[in-house]
């Protein structure tokens, strides 16, 4: 959980739901180990566990229910108010309808109440959670099999007849509006839908042209877009909760313009130009925001009066219609009107006016789909907020000091999503290539079409052949922050599968091969999940998780109805089983059981219980020679221990002293006065072949499990580090570090965070011995040293000075270990 806080990678619910669920039980059984260890002296942590466990699910299962009271409302009587009632989308376009006198098509919404109903009837939605919560959201082949099955699900269901009813009744009243027959636009205005930061573009399916007879079964197959595998990615990858996305559907009366498309009330690529994007195309919008055509771009000045800068006229081979009974044809475009604009410059300060109005009205930019039909008259289609490239100013003094000078591939092409990026290329050609598509790839594509989102995520950049920076998958990549390049002709035919290219996206260049250069200076990874939906669930889990509380072992309060987190119940019964455990001996009138203190010149205090065989004879009193010691796992860590005396911690830089300071006020359970009676005991349990250890130091917690003897299948050892009192950085470096030095004497290694779990196992006893000496050491000196570890200097040194001490500690030359661990099974 706290790994998945502090990182960047993805997570949805099922890792929420299945994590809070590891832990639960985890802890649950820690709880029923510490009564079978004292029976009925802890019941009460019995009683805070139920009510953390009340507090976590609440958080899990809180979902907010529909509001309203209305199936289907008429999009006259909608404002941005009515947000969770009709979804952003057309709560916007009912806001610009009846506060700004601009034009509008007539219709309606069926709400989020309508949704709710429809799964509810169906019963719908525990089967789709099932089925979720069962799926590897890794694996794009199960992906793509859950997002057909539940497509299918939901298509096959039955509408309800009170909601069908409703529909057909608000499409009754826009007939007497809008003409008998009238055709309508069906579009998805999902919760959450065109909020600031989740554009959702292209994600759901629109159905136009839509005749009366089709209307519920066009509503189905919109409920079912909310599950298309790249809906289904986004909302991972945005970190939003399927069950927080009641889909409403607004129905407008269709618009069969001459001309229309997108426009941008400010650049987003460069926001410090102060200029108005329009692109446009001739017949419906759709060619444009799907990118699946060449379009005009109008460039105007946002300065009043308006001034159109420049303006780019295309080739534009066909154009999307209505067909005269129902749905939409394409229709090839002859000289002149294939090369003429679709806009006069008179319609494009129009719709820059219209753009500004809207920005205004709104208070930030904004990405507007709109139309002109043959009267003249401006529809707005869709009206979301558009988020610029942060820092544009200083991006662009950066890019200014970048070489250009290098020979490229290809030069040519629009920014649709600034940086840079490096990688193999991968052509996609078909969606059944989606399923083969790896990590770190540039996406090299003819359309930039809005099903590609899907794998963004793996992505390092996308090259379009066709695009400009107003479609939906522009949209998406920087809202990804991932370099997109759109307009690049030729790029399918000249850039091979497999070929490595750096793609410049701000300087419209390709180039082969790895440039340094341009990489240096690419834009800082965006973190995706900060403040989603998903992650503010988690957070709101980790409260009755992570937090400790009970800090003294000795204060009053340290009792079990103080326990407020999952944390403060695993420190009470770690301190209370490591007590009962010590005075097990004292209590069952079993002295030779109990703990003894080992006498040796080390700095922290060992305690030793004899399992079975460790000692070669019985102590009566409380100390045990290290001569008593027959465990040979426990004389091999020791002699690693002490083979080179510490030299105490390493000199620690201002940064690193500020670095603990600051850490030790955020986490006060690192206060190193808040000690107990056992906290400060570092004890091994022993026999013959087996020793574990537990061991603190200060703030540094390592954990030793070893079996070594004559069989040598059965010889392991694990070993477990964490802790510190920097940073979570340095506290991360310092684990790596240890880790890479135990990889040059073979063991696995595994950090996680500022964790390190190392294993090796199915050696002889005498080389398990040597490896035993190396984690002594490394127990021993590895301790403070993530105080230094922004100092790569000093970090060298200390690997310097480690090797040689575990060169001449451990008596198999080096080269003879790498021999032997490479023949390990």
């Amino acid at each position: 959980m706290e790994q998945a806080l502090r990182g960047s990678q993805p997570f949805g619910m099922s890792f929420v739901k299945s994590a809070s669920t590891a832990v639960s039980v985890s802890v649950m059984q820690i709880i029923r180990n510490l009564d079978a260890l004292a029976p009925g002296r802890y019941r009460q942590l019995h009683s805070q566990f139920k009510e953390i466990q009340e507090k976590i699910n609440c958080v899990l299962v809180s979902r907010k229910p529909p509001r309203g009271q209305r199936l289907v409302v008429p999009l006259g009587g909608i404002d941005k108010n009515l947000a969770d009632e009709v979804g952003s989308k057309m709560a916007n376009l009912g806001e610009i309808l009846s506060r700004m006198n601009l034009s509008v098509p007539a219709g309606f919404v069926i709400t989020s109440l309508g949704y709710q109903r429809f799964m509810e009837v169906n019963d719908l939605q525990v089967e789709i959670d099932r089925r979720i919560q069962a799926t590897d959201t890794d694996d794009v082949g199960q992906l793509h099999a859950l997002s057909a099955n539940i497509q299918q699900l939901i298509i096959r269901a039955q509408v309800p007849e009170d909601l069908q009813h409703a529909i057909m009744e608000a499409y009754a009243q826009l007939e007497t509006r809008a003409g008998k027959e009238v055709r309508v636009s069906m579009r998805s205005s999902a919760l959450g839908e065109d909020i600031a930061g989740t554009t959702f573009a292209g994600q759901y399916q629109s159905q136009l042209n839509v005749s009366p007879e089709h209307i519920i079964q066009a509503y189905k197959e919109i409920l079912a877009s909310k599950y298309t595998l790249q809906a289904i990615h986004y909302r991972f990858s945005r970190g939003i909760r399927d069950e927080d996305v009641a889909m409403c559907v607004g129905c407008m009366a269709m618009v069969n313009p001459v001309s229309g498309g997108v426009i941008y009330s400010r650049n987003p690529v460069a926001p410090q130009e102060d200029t108005i994007l329009i692109s446009s195309d001739w017949g419906l919008p759709k060619a444009v925001v799907d990118g699946i055509a060449g379009s005009d771009l109008f460039v105007v000045l946002r300065k009043i009066p308006l001034r159109l800068l420049r303006k780019e006229i295309r080739v534009k081979d066909r154009k999307l219609v209505c067909q005269a009974e129902e749905g939409l044809s394409r229709v090839d475009l002859a000289e002149p009107e294939s090369t003429s604009p679709s806009l006069t410059d008179d319609q494009a300060l129009k719709l820059a006016a219209m753009a500004l109005r809207l920005e205004e009205h709104y208070g930030s930019p904004q990405d507007i789909e709109w139309a002109i039909t043959p009267n003249q008259t401006i529809y707005i289609l869709q009206c979301r907020p558009l988020k610029p490239i942060e820092g544009g100013q200083e991006w662009s003094k950066r890019l200014a000091r970048r070489a250009t000078d290098e020979p490229a591939l290809l030069m040519r092409g629009v920014t649709a999503s600034p940086g840079a990026a490096c990688g193999p290329v991968f052509r996609m050609r078909r969606t059944a290539d989606i399923l083969r598509f790896p990590s770190g790839v540039i996406l090299v594509v003819a359309q930039p079409l809005p099903s590609w989102t899907s794998v963004l995520s793996r992505a390092v950049a996308v090259i379009a052949e066709q695009g400009s920076v107003t479609g939906h998958l522009a949209s998406v990549a920087r809202e990804f922050g991932i370099p997109a390049l759109f307009g690049v002709v030729g790029a399918l035919e000249t850039l091979k599968d497999g070929t490595v290219i750096t793609v410049d996206a701000d300087g419209c260049r390709i180039h082969e091969g790895r440039k340094e250069s341009l990489l240096d200076s690419q834009m800082p990874k965006l973190n995706l999940m900060q403040s989603s939906p998903v992650y503010e669930v988690l957070k709101g889990i980790s409260r009755h998780v992570l937090p400790l509380n009970l800090l003294d072992p000795n204060a009053p309060e340290f009792e079990p109805s103080k326990c407020r987190t999952l944390h403060d119940i695993t420190r009470f019964a770690h301190e209370k089983s490591v007590e009962e455990m010590f005075r097990f001996g004292k209590e069952h009138c079993f002295p030779e059981r109990a703990s003894k203190q080992l006498v040796g010149n080390v700095p922290m205090q060992l305690w030793v219980i004899n399992l079975d065989d460790g000692f070669r004879e019985e102590v009566d009193n409380r100390y045990v020679q290290l001569s008593n010691i027959t465990s040979l796992p426990m004389l091999a860590l020791w002699e690693g221990m002490m083979a080179v005396p510490w030299q105490g911690p390493p000199p620690i830089d201002a940064k690193g002293l500020l670095s603990v300071m600051f850490e030790a006020t955020i986490n006060p359970h690192l206060d190193p006065a808040m000690t107990g009676p056992y906290t400060d005991r570092n004890y091994f349990m022993i026999s013959r072949n087996f020793c574990s250890l537990q061991s603190r130091f200060g703030f540094h917690f390592s954990t030793l499990e070893a079996l070594v003897g004559e069989r040598t299948l059965e010889n392991y050892i694990s070993f477990q580090f964490m802790g510190g009192a920097a940073n979570f950085q340095r506290k991360q470096t310092r684990v790596m570090f240890i880790g890479s030095l135990l990889e040059e004497y073979g063991f696995r290694v595994e950090v996680k965070g500022d964790a390190l779990f190392a294993r090796l196992e199915g050696q002889q006893e005498e080389v398990m011995q040597e490896k035993l000496k190396v984690l002594g050491y490394l127990i021993i000196h590895t301790r403070q040293l993530d105080m230094i570890m922004s100092d790569g200097a000093s970090i060298n040194n200390y690997r310097a000075r480690i090797q040689d001490d575990l060169k001449s500690l451990c008596h198999l030359p080096h080269s003879s270990q790498e021999d032997l661990t490479s023949s390990s099974p």
